[in-house]
């Protein structure tokens, strides 16, 4: 992997995070009303997937889906305004957190109902094969998703219908506040791909080099007509369930455990120890990106409120 590329994925991953730090910060000042899922210490796995994407593949994702918007290459100006509820955002204020779509980027919606995006993945998957376009499907969800019946009827029929998609579980163990073993009886849900015949891959959620190189090999595959895939990316919230989350499920000693694998900390440590990447270069990205999403904050609050004679539009389709 070259320094150019390297650097894109530390890029990104800092985008996210900082996105972040800067968001759970104004929610706490009741500047962004509404819920709040950060992705703070998923980074790797927006980043490792959505990198090897072209903007014309499809993606949808989960109640938790900023950092799958950044990584797809939303621009932040219009996300912040979207959180911010204004006219400026990606769905002009009808969206906000939980449901941030932009079509031109193949972002096919953030979605607040566990697994409610795993159908619509499905449908777009349909879709690509059905205009031979060449295009294909990334389904974002969480291990709680995989409980839901849409997650068995979309893998069944995908593998019927050998769809060009992914089906990327994002397991960090907690479907809100239940761990992942008191609601399933299998230790990975890989596992689950024997029962639709398709293929069941792990990934490293906490390495992005490990990511971006294995979803590199199933991407090409996938869009060369092998059929869809199962990938189950092991990975960590360090931030609760929700914003205000009481945190009762977990210790503290087992989040400081996943914190020694922070994915930006290792990429860093990796580039620094080959010698491809000085401590000034991280100060310096980190700089650039803090003031990229200060001027989103900036657009976002200067954005107009949407009018409320608006309130009724965008409800039916109008051909």
């Amino acid at each position: 992997m070259d320094r150019s590329l390297l650097i894109k994925l530390l890029k990104t991953m800092l985008k996210i995070r900082i996105f972040e730090e800067k968001v759970v910060e104004l929610y706490g000042r009741a500047e962004i009303k509404g819920d709040l899922h950060s992705y703070i210490g998923e980074e790797a796995v927006a980043t490792g997937v959505c990198l090897n994407l072209s903007e014309e593949d499809y993606i949808t994702s989960t109640h938790r889906g900023h950092g799958h918007c950044i990584a797809k290459g939303v621009n932040i100006k219009n996300m912040m305004a979207e959180l911010f509820a204004k006219e400026t955002g990606c769905c002009k204020a009808r969206g906000g957190s939980m449901h941030i779509a932009d079509v031109s980027k193949g972002v096919l919606s953030a979605n607040g109902i566990v697994g409610g995006g795993i159908p619509i993945a499905t449908g777009a998957a349909l879709s690509c094969q059905y205009q031979k376009n060449g295009r294909i499907t990334v389904c974002f969800f969480g291990d709680g998703a995989a409980d839901q019946g849409g997650f068995h009827e979309s893998l069944n029929l995908a593998s019927l219908w050998k769809l060009p998609i992914i089906f990327l579980c994002e397991n960090n163990l907690y479907a809100q506040s239940n761990h992942m073993l008191k609601h399933m009886n299998i230790e990975n849900i890989s596992d689950r791909s024997k029962a639709y015949n398709i293929q069941g891959i792990i990934i490293d959620g906490m390495n992005v080099l490990n990511v971006y190189k294995k979803m590199n090999t199933i991407i090409k595959d996938v869009r060369n007509n092998k059929g869809p895939v199962l990938v189950e990316a092991k990975t960590y919230r360090y931030r609760g369930h929700w914003e205000g989350d009481p945190i009762l499920y977990r210790t503290k000693d087992e989040v400081e455990v996943w914190k020694k694998k922070d994915p930006i900390n290792r990429l860093v440590k990796e580039m620094s120890e080959d010698g491809i990447l000085k401590e000034t270069d991280v100060l310096k990205i980190k700089s650039e990106i803090s003031v990229e999403v200060d001027e989103a904050i900036d657009f976002a609050r200067k954005s107009p409120n949407p009018l409320k004679e608006s309130a009724m539009d965008y409800i039916y389709y109008d051909s």
